[in-house]
């Protein structure tokens, strides 16, 4: 029971890394990425839709964007939702297609993205120590429950601490690559 209980608390914390590093793809650098839109949510026909249900996006080359809505007549509110989003990009509308110029970022602006990866870096630490507060309490009823020893829940506690600080370093490292991606002028 106790291994069943640590191989899913690896598993989910497997899960929250990944799930970390995919949002650090929406945090701006000086390259144009269509992962940068990812967050951007478009009122359309009064609900909020992700922007790439609603067109296509392509990087035609290193600092440009191109966003082609499927429907023509939400090109306003796209342009809008891209305006109101914290990226910082100002799109250029031509009736038919969004062009969103990636400007070079400023040292302020870099400071500001680091800033926005650490608070995701911390959101995937607080998500992983969940996991190990859920398994640990889960390790505890066992052991109230006389399915488990005592020294089994001990070992079995010491084994998720590892895999907490195992996941939470990898956190760290997604975090340190992104900051120098971010401060690469």
């Amino acid at each position: 029971m106790l291994e069943e209980l640590l191989s899913d608390a690896k598993a989910r914390m497997h899960k929250s890394v990944e799930a970390t590093r995919h949002k650090f793809t929406s945090v701006r650098t000086g390259r144009a990425s269509s992962a940068l839109l990812d967050r951007v949510q478009v009122d359309y026909y009064g609900s909020k839709t992700p922007l790439n249900q609603l067109a296509s996006i392509s990087v035609p080359d290193a600092r440009m964007l191109v966003v082609t809505p499927f429907d023509k007549s939400a090109l306003r509110d796209v342009e809008r939702a891209i305006m109101e989003s914290d990226l910082g990009i100002t799109p250029s509308n031509d009736g038919k297609l969004i062009r969103l110029p990636i400007p070079a970022l400023t040292e302020d602006r870099r400071r500001e993205m680091v800033k926005v990866a650490h608070k995701i870096a911390e959101e995937g630490k607080i998500a992983v120590r969940e996991i190990r507060r859920d398994t640990m309490h889960d390790t505890k009823e066992l052991e109230r429950d006389g399915a488990a020893g005592a020294d089994d829940v001990r070992r079995a506690e010491e084994r998720v601490q590892k895999l907490t600080d195992e996941h939470v370093a990898q956190i760290d490292a997604a975090l340190k690559l992104k900051e120098e991606e971010i401060m690469e002028v």
